[in-house]
């Protein structure tokens, strides 16, 4: 068990004018291209910390909750001491988010804790030395009504897929792999068995049935799957969570995308083959229910 640590928080000084981005290091607040950041933050050499990102519109995070929970079930399994608390972070990402220009809709929130900044070391610097807090905010174009052409890769990344690692350089790799292909993501395998995509989750629908593989160390608890997975209950849809092939994802009535800044999209090709289109209607009662959601905590 490690041993408490007593972080020195600084607040962020007092609104200034709207930004049109932001970054956010360890109370110092400059715009996106003027941070500077420690050579020796272990994020730097070795991916040390963990991450969290959600979709901000009109000056509303969407999911903020779910978003710092996962960020803190991130450090615990990391073993990173926050030095602070889960209200203090929401807290914080909130007035960070106020201080973007509303003329700025649609804008991705990123918050990062690396391990602290210490000479470097493969183990665990003091636990006296304080973890690293980045965040940024900047604004992104949305495309939620575009449909996906994916690819396959098999899954090269190593055995701690549920934790929201800086360590990403295979989602790098297959991500790179998918745009080369003109692709918009790569479903990620093992065995023949479907995991996840590269940088978002994954489901398909088969006989009026939502199927997604189970939670796992193999995957990331992924916060657009579990929200599918509450409109499932509340509309009435049967799920089953449990291992799919990559013969039976081919052969699906609908595969479907989810990831916190594309929301809930539906694929139409994998590896230059076409897939899907045979149960739109109950996609769209999918989505449609998931977009009613987002736009009405999203108001502003």
């Amino acid at each position: 068990m490690l041993k408490r640590r007593q972080v020195r928080r600084r607040q962020p000084p007092a609104p200034q004018c709207p930004m049109k981005d932001l970054a956010y290091y360890n109370g110092r607040i400059t715009g996106l291209d003027e941070m500077m950041i420690p050579m020796n933050d272990r994020a730097l050499y070795f991916g040390d910390g963990v991450y969290d990102a959600g979709y901000v519109r009109n000056g509303v995070c969407f999911a903020l909750q779910d978003h710092v929970d996962r960020f803190f079930s991130s450090m615990k399994l990391l073993q990173i001491n926050p030095g602070i608390t889960r209200d203090e972070l929401t807290a914080l990402l909130k007035d960070l988010i106020s201080r973007i220009d509303r003329d700025i809709p649609d804008a991705m929130l990123y918050f990062q804790m690396s391990r602290g900044t210490a000479v470097r070391k493969h183990a665990f610097p003091d636990s006296s030395v304080p973890p690293n807090l980045l965040v940024t905010i900047h604004g992104i174009v949305p495309d939620r009504d575009q449909e996906y052409r994916l690819i396959t890769a098999e899954d090269t990344r190593f055995a701690h897929c549920n934790i929201k690692t800086l360590n990403l350089l295979p989602n790098v790799l297959a991500s790179q792999k998918a745009m080369d292909a003109g692709c918009n993501e790569c479903v990620l395998h093992r065995g023949g068995y479907v995991t996840e995509c590269a940088h978002s989750g994954l489901a398909v629908l088969i006989g009026g049935t939502v199927v997604t593989t189970p939670l796992s160390q193999w995957i990331l608890p992924s916060i657009t799957r579990k929200h599918l997975l509450e409109l499932c209950r509340e509309l009435d849809i049967p799920v089953e969570e449990r291992s799919y092939s990559l013969e039976e994802m081919m052969r699906a009535d609908e595969v479907m995308v989810l990831s916190s800044l594309a929301l809930f999209t539906r694929v139409y090709e994998i590896d230059g083959k076409a897939v899907g289109g045979y149960a739109q209607e109950l996609f769209q009662k999918l989505r449609g229910a998931y977009l009613e959601w987002f736009e009405r905590e999203t108001r502003g």
